[in-house]
């Protein structure tokens, strides 16, 4: 049994004539009222009651009418869904993620993707950067968003959003009145940092540092920027953090620009190469748009 049989039954169930029926299918007559008796056959009773007056539907083809419309419902959903699925407007992606690059232009690309792709479920996985590359590489993530990735050939990437770096102190802190600072005058500083066991990015920052002339002295690492700040309010040390972070204000830290040789947080999108679907391609259409 083929879904064009149950097509063919409908047409004649509700014109309850096979001329009419045939007309609004644009087929012959014939060849209709021999797929209707093929169908006959495989279901094993009649559908149709046939005189030279009028066609009528038996009871087993009334109750089969029901079936076959739920039938051809269905198999309209599901084909309408798995063109939707091709065409990247329906589905799920999940995106790895650290909670500080919410604050930036990801925030915004992931709204408007929920109002642009409504029928996308897009899930938000927070972990740090290593578990978002383990994550990846295990096909349990689609897409990542890193600050300084690792060079991976089994990962597509490319630059999402420019972004630099500012500096946090305690309000009240002796360098909180200068108007930029340079890294090389904070070699006697102590620092809250990210974790440089499992971020590329800290360890870029903790070799900014060296390049400047000092190894910084970190009393404290955390896994989110944004949790630095916290740490710096606490008079803890002073931090080092991206640009888009520091618009989540605080009362007792105040931001300052860092001078010299410019610090980068470029932000990247990164996903598995052989994954590069019309879901990835739209979600990350949104996230250029959206960036600065």
């Amino acid at each position: 049994m083929e879904l064009r049989h149950l097509r063919y039954f409908v047409a004649v169930a509700r014109h309850l004539s096979f001329t009419a029926a045939a007309a609004s299918l644009g087929v012959a007559q014939p060849p209709l009222s021999q797929q209707i008796r093929d169908l006959e056959a495989e279901v094993g009773t009649a559908l149709f009651e046939r005189t030279t007056r009028r066609v009528t539907l038996t009871r087993a083809g009334a109750d089969f009418l029901v079936q076959a419309l739920d039938i051809l419902e269905k198999s309209g959903e599901a084909i309408g869904r798995a063109r939707a699925i091709g065409a990247g407007a329906a589905g799920i992606v999940n995106v790895g993620l650290t909670g500080s690059m919410l604050a930036g232009p990801l925030g915004r690309a992931i709204r408007d993707f929920s109002v642009t792709y409504p029928d996308v479920a897009l899930r938000i996985h927070e972990m740090s950067p290593d578990r978002q590359i383990a994550m990846l590489r295990a096909g349990q993530t689609d897409i990542s968003f890193l600050r300084s990735p690792p060079q991976d050939l089994d990962l597509a990437s490319e630059r999402a959003w420019c972004e630099t770096v500012t500096l946090v102190l305690p309000k009240g802190y002796r360098l909180a009145g200068m108007a930029a600072i340079d890294l090389a005058d904070l070699n006697r500083e102590r620092f809250v940092f990210l974790r440089l066991s499992d971020s590329l990015f800290a360890k870029y920052l903790w070799e900014c540092c060296i390049e400047a002339g000092f190894t910084p002295d970190i009393t404290h690492q955390v896994v989110e920027a944004a949790s630095l700040t916290s740490l710096v309010a606490t008079g803890l040390g002073i931090a080092i953090i991206p640009e888009f972070v520091a618009r989540l204000a605080h009362a007792d830290v105040v931001y300052k620009p860092i001078g010299g040789k410019p610090i980068h947080a470029d932000v990247y999108a990164l996903w598995a190469r052989e994954k590069a679907g019309p879901l990835i391609r739209n979600f990350l259409e949104l996230v250029r748009s959206a960036g600065p």
